[in-house]
């Protein structure tokens, strides 16, 4: 494996760690590493220029991962069964195929099958050096499953259920069964602000800016690469 291609996947590797501790709201300091090493490639310079300016990211650092993302996929898109076989590589102790379902489509903002290369690098964008207000846009967006600009009891709770189960069963301590349901119960009912059965984007960010170690989590990667 080429240099290149085990740098991207160390990238992307701590790419699904940080969402994993980003909805959890569970980031620590110590798990914030910059490995990314500088590397000159070719590329389209009009699409990265264009890239560049509705980005936070450097024309350099547009480069390396441009490089990167075409290692993975030469295609230059990437579909929804090779999103899930690059998440199962990273959570081999649980099923990862549920969340990395809803995360392929909080990615794919036009809804056409396939993340390409700058669907990833938006994304990547707001995540890693956005606001605070677009991070929790975006969050919010993933949570809001059906994108009907709420999102339900039951939609957390899908989301909740696909992380407890991507993390399986060798957590320590050892989660139990109904621990989903119970993040979600406690979550829910802080959100829910008026209860009316479903939270709102105000409502949620309103919520997150209160919680401490979400906004903690929002911080940490905004110079991760």
């Amino acid at each position: 494996m080429s240099g290149c291609r085990k740098r991207c996947k160390r990238e992307i590797l701590k790419f699904a760690q940080y969402l994993l501790r980003l909805l959890t709201g569970s980031l620590h300091t110590d798990s914030v590493e910059d490995e990314l090493e500088m590397a000159t490639v070719r590329h389209r310079p009009e699409a990265l220029e264009l890239l560049e300016a509705q980005s936070k990211f450097t024309k350099k650092e547009l480069q390396i991962l441009y490089r990167g993302f075409k290692n993975e996929c030469p295609s230059g898109v990437v579909n929804e069964d090779t999103f899930k076989e690059i998440y199962s590589q990273f959570f081999p102790q649980g099923d990862s195929t549920t969340y990395a379902h809803f995360l392929f489509n909080a990615f794919d903002t036009d809804h056409n099958g396939a993340v390409s290369f700058e669907d990833f690098i938006k994304g990547l964008s707001i995540l890693l050096r956005g606001t605070v207000q677009e991070k929790l846009n975006w969050a919010f967006n993933l949570y809001d499953i059906n994108k009907d600009g709420y999102i339900t009891k039951e939609e957390m709770l899908d989301i909740m259920k696909a992380i407890y189960d991507m993390m399986g069963k060798c957590t320590y301590p050892v989660l139990k069964e109904d621990a989903p349901r119970q993040h979600v119960e406690t979550f829910f009912q802080k959100m829910d602000k008026n209860k009316d059965g479903v939270v709102t984007i105000d409502e949620f960010i309103e919520s997150c800016q209160k919680d401490e170690n979400i906004m903690r989590s929002m911080q940490l990667f905004e110079n991760v690469i």
